[in-house]
């Protein structure tokens, strides 16, 4: 068995946590196994049915009160005690910040190895094999965990999410106790940004701007830009961000997030090569810089030379002219 652990947020399973699904369905399918989903939470069993037709044949529910907020430590504890009821080959989860935040933990407890921030995974000889980028995108690694079970995260937007056709199945619910004391740290308040914008991670169109905009007023016209599209969040460089113009939780690179998108745009942005480890994956990538020689203008499938102030307005307009064709 496959088992993927699915992050709720706002109320529903997060994207990236049903293409880890997806992904762990079909790799079971090709080693005659199933595919398993986690719900962990204190009410979780409404979210069964999303979980089913994203290719699980099980859904464990592990339900408790002290696991309303998440905490690595109580989620850990959870996880860790589902792995020995059900004793499954691999536990998959999203390469968001709370996958991130939690595998390391819960391959500690385990005494399992990790494979992080996969982006692609195969059936070979009997066993599955995972290929991840190195080196900050620079070159790709493939191997194989010896450990049982095996742990790994999966880059978001990397993998298709399957049909979402109606199925059912088995659930199964597994009781944990979480003593007291075991969870250190604890959620008193989550403070949403009020824009409430896409995430960049989940986003299939992410447009970013850097040290060129010259200040946080030139967000707007990446936020106009980004409006033409569906799903579609705005991302930054670090420069950006560090000088105040846009919060951290848009910025791409090394020391931010890393996005695959269907079409990555860089604006104003010269490419550093922290920057370039956290978008060097997205499937097509559009650079608008007044500097022909800048390092993005390398890795773009498309680049622009000009002023961003004067490309930027008319690349909006004529989107807008051409999708509404």
């Amino acid at each position: 068995m496959i088992a993927v652990y699915l992050e709720i947020r706002d109320g529903k399973i997060k994207k990236s946590s049903l293409e880890a699904l997806s992904e762990a369905a079909r790799k079971a399918k090709e080693l005659g196994i199933d595919a398993a989903a986690v719900l962990v939470g204190a009410a979780v069993g409404d979210h069964a049915p999303a979980a089913f037709a994203a290719g699980a044949k099980k859904v464990y529910l592990i339900e408790n009160t002290s696991l309303a907020d998440y905490s690595s430590q109580g989620y850990a504890a959870a996880l860790a005690a589902f792995a020995e009821a059900a004793k499954p080959a691999a536990i998959f989860l999203a390469a968001t910040s709370m996958g991130k935040d939690l595998a390391p933990r819960l391959a500690a407890r385990l005494g399992a190895g990790l494979a992080s921030d996969c982006t692609k995974i195969a059936v070979k000889g009997g066993g599955l094999e995972y290929t991840r980028p190195i080196y900050a995108g620079k070159a790709f690694l493939s191997l194989r965990l010896k450990s049982t079970p095996q742990l790994a995260t999966l880059r978001p937007n990397v993998f298709p999410v399957a049909a979402g056709a109606a199925g059912t199945g088995e659930t199964i619910k597994i009781d944990v106790a979480i003593p007291d004391g075991a969870i250190k740290g604890r959620v008193v308040e989550v403070v949403k940004e009020e824009s409430a914008e896409l995430d960049v991670t989940e986003a299939d169109v992410v447009v970013s701007g850097g040290r060129g905009l010259k200040g946080p007023e030139a967000f707007a016209l990446l936020r106009a830009l980004a409006a033409v599209f569906p799903r579609a969040a705005v991302g930054a460089s670090r420069s950006a961000v560090d000088s105040g113009w846009i919060g951290h939780q848009h910025q791409v690179g090394q020391t931010g997030k890393t996005v695959s998108p269907q079409l990555y745009m860089a604006i104003g942005i010269s490419g550093a090569i922290q920057h370039l480890a956290g978008m060097s994956s997205s499937k097509f990538i559009v650079a608008v810089n007044k500097d022909p020689e800048a390092p993005i203008m390398k890795v773009a499938d498309y680049g622009l030379v000009g002023d961003l102030f004067e490309v930027v307005p008319k690349l909006t307009e004529e989107l807008k002219k051409k999708l509404a064709e």
